[in-house]
């Protein structure tokens, strides 16, 4: 049976959560401080779900997000003097956004559905998972990042889902393109897409 959640979201320009990942956030704004005070007495879980093009005039109303965004829960919280938070989130999950919530809070409230992960036991996933790592190799190789720490995370990843997750937010620079990452639950379409992603960017870091 599809879990139904009410979660509070956190809508944000550019930024995706995905699954496996950890985002530091700093929260100034009133309604997301109380936001962040109302999870932190409840289950710590919010979404961060990203704003449409063109939502500047309606920022402090609802603007427009998209529907798919990243599910996360607050593993670590410092409370400044001012009232502000420093915060790291854990990815947990992507889910759908059915509707939003009558609400009297500040913030806003969704009910959303998880999603699942489909086509990562294709005979096919194998070959493109290599070829992700081989790639992110080369990209490590042509910034001069490349350490045995990194060549080790890669060795040892063999959950195509998670890597590919972890190496679209580590490594994909723009917005559009992590946003499409993140609302693939396909396994096998998410590689090939980060795969043509990673591709074109080693394509110009070399200069071609």
């Amino acid at each position: 049976m599809t879990s139904r959640l009410h979660l509070p979201i956190f809508p944000l320009p550019d930024l995706v959560l995905f699954p496996h990942t950890l985002l530091p956030l700093h929260i100034f704004e009133p309604r997301y401080r109380a936001m962040v005070a109302d999870c932190l007495a409840r289950d710590r879980r919010l979404a961060i779900a990203g704003l449409r093009a063109g939502y500047e005039p309606d920022y402090y109303g609802r603007p427009p997000v998209f529907a798919v965004a990243g599910v996360g829960r607050i593993v670590q919280c410092e409370r400044l003097a001012s009232g502000r938070f420093n915060l790291i989130l854990r990815g947990e999950g992507r889910v759908r956004i059915e509707r939003e919530l009558p609400t009297d809070t500040l913030y806003r409230v969704v009910e959303a559905v998880e999603l699942g992960e489909e086509g990562a036991d294709r005979d096919t996933v194998p070959a493109l998972l290599d070829l992700v790592k081989r790639t992110c190799r080369h990209i490590l190789e042509a910034v001069k990042r490349a350490t045995p720490e990194m060549e080790a995370t890669l060795a040892e990843a063999t959950a195509p889902g998670m890597l590919c997750d972890q190496v679209a937010a580590a490594v994909i620079p723009t917005p559009a393109a992590r946003q499409a990452l993140l609302e693939e639950v396909d396994v096998e379409r998410r590689l090939r897409r980060l795969l043509e992603e990673l591709s074109s960017l080693l394509k110009q870091l070399k200069g071609g």
